[in-house]
């Protein structure tokens, strides 16, 4: 093998499922994001991204296309390369040639889909050391033991950190900045989905073809395996809307009909109209994001935008 993953995913298994019922059982009722990424999850996200009215993905590819060498040479070449939420790793494997890192260091929740990433790139790049490490980042980031005293880039594409309220992303962009601070030359490069029009918003999260109701409903498969519980994803429909004024999109997922689910032995009603919470996406102007990276303590901050201004690119130093 080519490659080195360790699973620091520590979970209290009980908890995340004590943690998981009381929140559905809450009024509002609520999901977190992490569990729509099961195997179906994965799948159905990949296929989001191809859709028309998702452009994002192809946004960001295209600034990076466009801007490749120039950001390439803002990192600099032969540090260290830390995918954060690598995935397939198609994002970070386009970098892999310019940015010639002497380390990469995959980071995700999904382990099986972390080892298969890296079986694939390693034979590609035999000359980069490759980890893999399995962990929940966004509760906390232990590479310590990954990095040298090198420079880093920290790659965190696909304005992921919408998902996060502007205070937990200045929390995240923190400790990112930390690993930074201790290794001089060292860097952020993220993607950040900007504030546009409520149609094109929803739009792509409200595709025609029904590819973003479908994962939002799949979370009900996966809870039920995670827990035990009998909701029938028929019985919810997809909701995706932009609150303006909280500059994010919200997606709900809706009862059609009073039901009632068995949450952990107990019963928990569901009226017509009744809605559980599954994700937002918030929304920044460049200059907002900015200063939320400001605020995080980055120096130094590069940004990228496509001829619309529909999604910023930023290395942050």
């Amino acid at each position: 093998m080519r490659f080195r993953l360790v699973d620091r995913l520590v979970r209290d298994m009980g908890a995340e499922r004590s943690a998981l019922v009381a929140a559905l059982r809450a009024h509002p009722a609520s999901i977190a994001p992490k569990y729509f990424y099961d195997e179906l999850g994965a799948a159905l996200y990949g296929a989001i991204c191809e859709l028309p009215e998702y452009y994002a993905t192809r946004t960001e590819r295209s600034i990076f296309e466009a801007n490749r060498a120039e950001i390439a040479n803002a990192i600099g070449a032969g540090g260290q390369f830390v995918d954060l939420g690598a995935g397939d790793g198609a994002k970070a494997e386009a970098w892999l040639p310019y940015l010639v890192p002497k380390r990469y260091v995959a980071v995700d929740i999904a382990g099986h889909a972390l080892k298969r990433t890296l079986e694939r790139l390693a034979p590609r790049f035999p000359d980069v050391k490759m980890t893999g490490v399995v962990t929940d980042f966004t509760s906390g980031l232990d590479l310590e033991a990954d990095l040298t005293a090198e420079p880093v880039a920290f790659f965190y594409p696909g304005s992921s950190i919408g998902n996060f309220t502007p205070e937990d992303s200045i929390e995240l962009l923190r400790r990112v900045q930390a690993y930074c601070a201790r290794r001089p030359g060292s860097g952020l490069l993220i993607g950040v989905d900007t504030k546009k029009s409520r149609a094109r918003l929803e739009a792509a999260y409200d595709d025609r073809l029904g590819v973003t109701a479908l994962f939002n409903r799949n979370v009900l498969n996966h809870v039920n395996r995670l827990i035990g519980s009998d909701f029938d994803v028929a019985a919810f429909r997809h909701r995706a809307f932009y609150a303006e004024d909280r500059a994010r999109i919200e997606m709900h997922l809706e009862a059609l009909n009073d039901h009632t689910v068995t949450l952990d032995g107990a019963p928990r009603r569901f009226a017509e109209g009744e809605r559980i919470h599954t994700e937002n996406s918030y929304k920044y102007a460049p200059d907002e994001f900015d200063t939320l990276l400001a605020l995080a303590g980055f120096a130094t901050v590069r940004r990228w935008l496509d001829a619309n201004g529909d999604f910023a690119v930023f290395w942050a130093a």
